[in-house]
């Protein structure tokens, strides 16, 4: 399950440049400004580890083949340069608790467990978690990471979160994928032995595919009774190899009837749909995802990490160095940051309603002004013209989206636009 929202292409406000000091750009974030956050929203930390055996054809994530045989792979300097990163964090995020970490990729996988020890070890040190920290590791399903399941619980990763993304060998072809449906299973059912709680990636409207295998995809995942589903409309991205070539795709009419398909089945196998794209029995939330959909901060370090950290009187977004050559190089010298700027106060409102409209059931009122230090009047007008076309439904106490809002989501936050 990718943990990264979209940034927004809005002109950010003037911001401290990473290269001054720690001390000016910490005296910048906490002058007055003007927003006022009551409270800070609970913190999640995010870490990249940006290698993969392949790119696959869809990704736009960051991530980088491994050229050289895993060997090659610096391992051990990168959890030291990771581990330097967080260090230069420090001041801007001290003594506030983590409530859940997420290490995503690329594929984190590749790393042996004792360097994903090393690197729990080494946040662990540095910031106070909370107890029962949701500790998430993506994962493929490979032969090679799957003898690894037991050892990263044993590291202190509590969560799995697999990218199978379908069980046809000939549609995993088509995706580039290094994996077959055989070794899928074999993956699911070690997490299973080893996790309590585990996720399962799947994606629909893949090249080719017909309903009838969609539901085939499906019917095999939800066999393994998995705790928590995502399951992801493939979608041609900017700057990737379909992009450039571009694959034959379901219609929409054919998708729809995918997405109506999964929707029903996961929910008469016990799974509530929760989110968008995520459907989990009682317990089994994404608590990480939830922190971003409910407009939390998030330290992001790694190559190419974004984060996203409110100070008392503004929002701000960093991103990390993307080339994992020179993020390794900055943050050795304590300089990891490629951008930092801070968010628009024109700008919160959608950023906001863009996640938290992703959500069933929605927000609670007094969520907005505690997450953006804005009053409910900036999203007034079209909260107005969205109950209007019937895709929110509001009480006294929370904002949802309806059934006709969740199916038109794109044209419900559109309707929060600058």
């Amino acid at each position: 399950m990718k943990p990264l929202p979209p940034l927004l292409a809005a002109e950010p406000a003037p911001a401290a440049p990473p290269a001054a000091s720690v001390g000016e750009r910490l005296a910048a974030f906490m002058r007055p400004g003007a927003l006022t956050l009551a409270a800070l929203p609970p913190l999640s930390l995010y870490v990249h580890l940006p290698w993969c055996l392949k790119k696959c054809p869809y990704c736009d994530f960051n991530s980088h083949a491994v050229r050289d045989g895993l060997d090659a792979l610096p391992q051990r300097r990168y959890v030291d340069a990771l581990v330097a990163d967080l260090e230069a964090a420090l001041p801007f995020v001290w003594g506030r608790r983590v409530h859940t970490i997420f290490i995503g990729g690329g594929t984190p996988s590749l790393f042996a467990p004792e360097e994903i020890e090393r690197l729990l070890a080494a946040i662990r040190a540095r910031l106070p978690l909370e107890p029962g920290c949701e500790v998430t590791l993506e994962a493929n399903p490979g032969t090679f990471e799957r003898e690894r399941f037991h050892a990263y619980r044993a590291a202190g990763i509590n969560r799995l979160s697999i990218g199978v993304q379908s069980f046809d060998d000939a549609r995993l072809a088509d995706l580039g994928r290094v994996h077959d449906a055989a070794q899928a299973r074999a993956a699911i059912a070690e997490a299973k032995d080893a996790f309590e709680t585990f996720n399962i990636d799947l994606m629909y409207a893949l090249p080719g595919q017909s309903l009838a295998e969609c539901e085939a995809d499906l019917a095999a995942a939800l066999a393994f009774a998995p705790p928590h589903l995502s399951v992801y409309q493939l979608t041609i991205e900017p700057n990737t190899f379909f992009a450039k070539y571009p694959p034959p795709l379901p219609d929409d009419d054919l998708a729809a009837a995918m997405l109506d398909c999964i929707a029903e089945t996961t929910a008469a196998a016990g799974l509530e749909r929760y989110e968008v794209s995520a459907y989990a029995r009682a317990g089994h939330r994404a608590r990480h995802n939830l922190n971003y959909w409910e407009f939390g901060d998030y330290l992001g370090i790694g190559a190419g990490a974004h984060g996203k950290l409110s100070f008392p009187h503004r929002v701000v977004r960093q991103v990390r160095l993307r080339d994992p050559a020179a993020y390794l190089a900055g943050a050795e010298a304590g300089v990891a940051i490629a951008s930092e700027s801070e968010v628009a106060r024109a700008d919160l409102p959608f950023e906001f309603m863009l996640n938290a409209l992703r959500l069933r059931d929605g927000f609670e009122l007094a969520r907005f002004a505690e997450r953006t230090g804005l009053p409910l009047s900036a999203i007034e007008h079209g909260l107005a013209e969205a109950e209007r076309r019937g895709l929110v439904e509001r009480d006294l106490r929370r904002i949802r989206p309806t059934a006709r809002g969740f199916d038109f989501l794109n044209d419900l936050v559109g309707l929060f636009l600058p």
